[in-house]
């Protein structure tokens, strides 16, 4: 019995490393693309519209976890079989949709002296003051993502007041996460334009919305949810739980989230035209080392301190984004001057 229970939890954290070494890769290399195939004046909508396509997965995963496992206590293995079934057919199909992505024309370069380089190139762009400020960016809005993403719906399914509909309320949370990044992503991919005095204003409108969210739940979600395991939470919080106010929540989370990112590729498109992947590389190693300090502490600290830390983080992030946005429009009036 020990053995079998050792054999499952050592074979889901070798399959979850696995996983996010793939993800890793596969972000790095769709960065990379996007920028190759975007200019100054398309990066903010490109970005915009992959933002909005990718967050697309969270409303109809969750949508099928939903209806498919609802009222079930227990999940079978035929259905987990079934789900990665699933999930294995549209990564196979994903993946040959690589095939046909377009090649982009470019003049011939000396392949043999770049190879071997990237890094080089990563080393080099790390030491980048502009980089750096990014990095710091990054890694405030990481914690942040690791509480979307997995937090709030484990505090939302430990509210006892939501009753015996609490552990149901994950999923539309996450759905209702995910419509927020698909609007957002939507939003500022094809309703506003690139321009300097935009993007910091979307990434100051994320950092807004995050703190009225988390104002909310700070009101609504018990402190003590995050740390129960096994029982519901025992706290109460200053006003009667509303599920109403715990799903606004989820959608200014999501919002706030799409906010952020797409502004963050967008501006590492515009610094690193010619270095993206390197760059991308950074910026994912920095966002998943962070968001795996995030969810180690969230099982042991109360919730309203973990508000604070993202509060305070979240400001501290937007100060660095529009440092590294001034830095830009210096260095693009200096070479246009």
């Amino acid at each position: 019995m020990v053995s079998d229970e050792w054999w499952e939890q050592n074979t889901k954290e070798h399959v979850t490393v696995n996983n996010k070494q793939d993800e890793n890769v596969l972000w790095t290399a769709q960065g990379h693309f996007l920028v190759e195939n975007s200019d100054a004046s398309t990066i903010n909508r490109n970005t915009g519209l992959f933002w909005a396509l990718l967050q697309c997965s969270m409303l109809f995963g969750n949508l099928y976890v939903y209806f498919d496992w609802k009222g079930k206590t227990e999940i079978s293995d035929k259905d987990r079989k079934i789900m990665f079934t699933a999930l294995l057919v549209i990564s196979a199909l994903g993946t040959l949709s690589f095939l046909a992505l377009r090649k982009v024309c470019q003049l011939e370069e000396a392949l043999s002296e770049e190879e071997g380089q990237s890094l080089l190139s990563a080393r080099l762009i790390y030491k980048q003051r502009a980089t750096s400020a990014v990095t710091e960016a990054k890694t405030e809005f990481s914690l942040e993502l690791s509480f979307y993403s997995g937090v709030y719906g484990t505090c939302i399914g430990a509210t006892t007041h939501f009753g015996d509909a609490a552990k149901g309320l994950i999923g539309i949370s996450g759905i209702v996460v995910g419509i927020g990044e698909i609007i957002g992503g939507g939003l500022f991919g094809l309703v506003l334009k690139n321009n300097r005095f935009r993007r910091t204003s979307v990434v100051f409108l994320g950092m807004v919305v995050h703190f009225v969210a988390f104002y909310l739940i700070f009101l609504n979600i018990p402190d003590d949810a995050p740390v129960v395991l096994q029982t519901s939470s025992q706290h109460k919080p200053y006003l009667a739980p509303s599920v109403s106010i715990a799903l606004l929540c989820s959608f200014l989370l999501g919002l706030g989230d799409s906010c952020f990112n797409t502004q963050l590729y967008s501006i590492l498109g515009r610094a690193y035209a010619e270095q993206s992947a390197p760059a991308f590389a950074i910026f994912k190693f920095i966002q998943s080392i962070f968001a795996a300090v995030a969810f180690f502490y969230s099982g042991y600290i109360l919730l309203t301190w973990q508000l604070l830390v993202m509060v305070i983080m979240g400001f501290i992030g937007t100060l660095c984004f529009f440092m590294v946005e001034r830095m830009q429009n210096m260095s693009a009036d200096t070479q246009e001057y």
